[in-house]
């Protein structure tokens, strides 16, 4: 399936004559090339089978125990001037990048074959698509891209007929740390990858393209590149709305995006809908409201903690034609990690008898790799070519204190900055300190391409005549009580805030005033199916200006960090708030509209 694409056959031949595979091969996508790839990779010991009767056309791989994460210290962003990179990412001058990285490719796929993939983030036909093209010498890497990206002959027919994409250039090297580099170049929509097999560094598509890479296209084109997942609550009056929502790691992303409805709004007549649970691209529609399409075509998701309670859609889907990563197995060979059940099991991520001794059974980051169209919650609309339009935007992020359950941004330009204020507190398992805050603007810090401080901006631009924006809202469902206890339930109960929001997307809510934002009174949450008492409501909605006014002190010290490229429109929202709360005057009143 060569292409008629001269500028792709030229980059072809110059990575073949660079890297000196044994062999190329296009790939096509089809189901008979991911059946065969399999068979390869399972007779060679790349992949394991898994029960056959309780996990069909399910696989174990194994990952190099030194290779199973990102690693945001080697992730570079290789702008012409360092500025453009901005003090958020690690720079590299391109020329010094370029020959750093084709040093190490420099006959690395030698008695390998080279794999051309082809692929479309987003639906094929979709005008907010964008195509790219991953070179890559793993097995593993090209059936992943098949169950995450729309890849083969569709997608590189729309190559061929745009005359554009995105260069991805990837080889597993000898998985070795020192010589292990992500590098990025969106000046010229290039990626290159060396020295890894994991995922994040290794599926080109997925956070290189759809977040680095894309986050540059879409200020140069404007639009948006987010790290949002993507989510349609239809109300019992079968309205549906789609909100878009941002959290750090360990946040519950993937749990909001495939939330069951607790049994009483269940009854009720609410029904949720999972159009994404990663990345969200969003761009102004002829009305002018934000239509957001989800780029991906499956889900790369943690799997330890996903367990019949905390996302009973997640676990439905992993029980057939899924890839696993670094998970540990039973004793029958079916799948296993921490929190999914009381079983033990017989072989740890490693291969290794189970030990609990040598710490946990499966890998804190294994994955799974399975297509959306597997979710029970899947959308009908998830494919649709121009998108869903979106009505909420949520920040979030885990803060035990100071910031309550729910509060809506004023306007659009005092939700940026709840947006660029964003983090949660590290604990003392992941830092060995409690309470220490990362901030993670927009959950964007490992993944935008380029300056915070022109992204801020980019992101404020949109506040212009003819545009009807989401309202935007900040949650925090890791709110606690003096006992260390969490107040809230969260999980399907994260619903009852959702209706609230929608209800104030519809104009038929009210909400009370405070310096930091609207927020609803207790008696506006539908608790009736909680046993929750009234002082813990209270708690989880209570505003304390002090610890407020440190809290915009202390992102005033963070914003100093990009200097005067910061829009000044932000600084000066930080002090409108900052000088509410100094006045101590928290407006009681219902905030209308």
């Amino acid at each position: 399936m060569p292409s008629t694409l001269a500028a792709l056959n030229q980059w072809l031949d110059e990575v073949a004559l660079l890297t000196q595979p044994a062999r190329i091969h296009w790939c096509d996508g089809t189901q008979a090339e991911y059946a065969a790839l399999g068979a390869q990779m399972l007779e060679r010991g790349e992949l394991h089978a898994l029960n056959p009767h309780t996990h069909p056309r399910c696989t174990l791989h194994r990952s190099h125990p030194g290779d199973v994460a990102r690693v945001e210290h080697l992730t570079y962003i290789c702008t012409r001037e360092r500025a453009d990179a901005g003090p958020n990412n690690p720079w590299l001058a391109p020329a010094e990048a370029h020959a750093k990285m084709d040093a190490l490719f420099a006959g690395c796929m030698r008695g390998r074959t080279l794999y051309v993939v082809p692929y479309c983030m987003g639906p094929i036909d979709s005008p907010l698509a964008r195509c790219g093209v991953e070179i890559t010498d793993s097995a593993y890497v090209v059936a992943n891209m098949h169950l995450m990206t729309r890849m083969g002959a569709p997608a590189l027919a729309r190559i061929e007929r745009e005359g554009r994409f995105v260069k991805g250039l990837h080889s597993t090297g000898e998985l070795d740390p020192e010589r292990r580099f992500i590098m990025h170049f969106p000046e010229e929509l290039a990626i290159k990858s060396y020295g890894s097999g994991y995922g994040g560094n290794a599926l080109l598509g997925k956070k290189c393209h759809a977040l680095r890479i894309a986050s540059w296209q879409a200020r140069q084109e404007g639009w948006l590149a987010e790290h949002m997942l993507i989510v349609g609550i239809q109300s019992p009056q079968g309205q549906t709305h789609y909100i878009a929502a941002a959290f750090p790691s360990a946040c519950g992303k993937t749990n909001l995006a495939m939330l069951v409805p607790p049994a009483d709004m269940r009854r009720a007549g609410w029904k949720v809908w999972t159009v994404g649970d990663d990345i969200c691209w969003m761009a102004p529609g002829k009305d002018g409201r934000l239509w957001a399409i989800n780029p991906e075509a499956g889900f790369f998701g943690v799997a330890p903690g996903t367990s019949a309670k905390t996302n009973p859609n997640a676990l439905a889907m992993l029980d057939h034609h899924t890839i696993f990563t670094n998970v540990a197995v039973t004793a029958d060979g079916q799948p296993w990690w921490e929190g999914l059940d009381a079983r033990v099991p017989a072989l740890d991520w490693q291969g290794r008898p189970f030990d609990p001794a040598r710490g946990p059974a499966a890998h804190p980051n294994s994955r799974f790799t399975v297509s959306a169209r597997q979710c029970p919650s899947f959308s009908p609309h998830a494919e649709d070519a121009q998108g869903v339009p979106i009505s909420a935007i949520v920040f979030g992020g885990r803060r035990e204190s100071l910031l309550p359950l729910v509060f809506e941004a004023r306007d659009w330009a005092h939700g940026v900055m709840l947006g660029a204020a964003m983090g949660s507190e590290t604990t003392a398992a992941a830092s060995g300190a409690v309470g220490v805050l990362r901030r993670d603007p927009m959950a964007m810090k490992p993944f935008c391409g380029y300056n915070f401080a022109d992204y801020f901006a980019h992101w404020l631009s949109f506040d212009r005549p003819g545009l009807q924006l989401p309202r935007i809202f900040h949650v925090n469902w890791f709110r606690k009580g003096s006992d260390g206890n969490f107040l809230w339930p969260g999980f399907g109960d994260n619903l009852r805030v959702l209706a609230w929001m929608l209800a104030r997307c519809e104009g038929g809510a009210a909400a009370v005033e405070t310096p930091i934002g609207r927020m609803p009174h207790a008696h506006y949450l539908d608790t009736a199916g909680l046993r929750l008492p009234a002082a813990a409501l209270e708690a989880l909605l209570h505003v304390d200006p002090a610890g407020w006014q440190r809290e915009m002190a202390a992102l005033g010290d963070y914003f100093s960090e990009f200097g005067a490229r910061l829009p000044a429109r932000l600084e000066s929202e930080r002090r409108r708030v900052l000088e509410a709360l100094e006045a101590n005057k928290p407006t009681r009143r219902a905030a209308q509209g």
